[in-house]
């Protein structure tokens, strides 16, 4: 496999995104946030008080898989969920103080490994990356949506 020799630029990249993967992980050991919360505490901080729906928008996931999220979270004292003044049907998701708290510890980490990542890059060199980074997202957006459709395709003519 020639092209995924140890310099190759595909490796490299893979190894980049392991290692910012362990430098968060280790990060948020040391104050008892689990990997899939920040997301979730980021959502909150733009908006308290979304809907469960709203926020499984916003983070791409699945309904189910935010309710796994919220109870854990809800567990730890990090937010509360009430029912909507309006449409008792609907709950809504509200950071409680330890979670405020927690958000801000989280962005701070995140500030620290900004820092880390970027450490010795010029202004020049961020901006471009930035801009290859955003290229390769559309790119590989392009790709997700159209396996997606795809998929879709085949479930709604009974081959999936």
């Amino acid at each position: 496999m020639e092209d995924f020799k140890k310099d190759s630029l595909y490796h490299v990249f893979s190894q980049v995104m392991k290692l910012h993967f362990h430098r968060v992980h280790s990060l948020l050991n040391t104050i008892d946030i689990y990997p899939g919360q920040p997301p979730m505490l980021f959502a909150l901080h733009i908006k308290d008080g979304q809907s469960q729906k709203e926020l499984a928008e916003r983070l791409k996931v699945k309904p189910a898989t935010i309710t796994v999220m919220l109870k854990r979270m809800e567990n730890a004292g990090l937010l509360e969920r009430r029912p909507d003044e309006n449409d008792q049907r609907i709950s809504r998701v509200y950071f409680t103080d330890k979670g405020r708290e927690a958000y801000e510890i989280v962005h701070g980490l995140m500030k620290i490994i900004e820092s880390e990542c970027f450490e010795n890059f010029t202004i020049e060199e961020k901006i471009l990356l930035k801009r290859l980074l955003m290229q390769m997202k559309d790119n590989l957006e392009d790709k997700v949506g159209r396996v997606n459709n795809h998929c879709m395709e085949k479930q709604e003519n009974g081959d999936g």
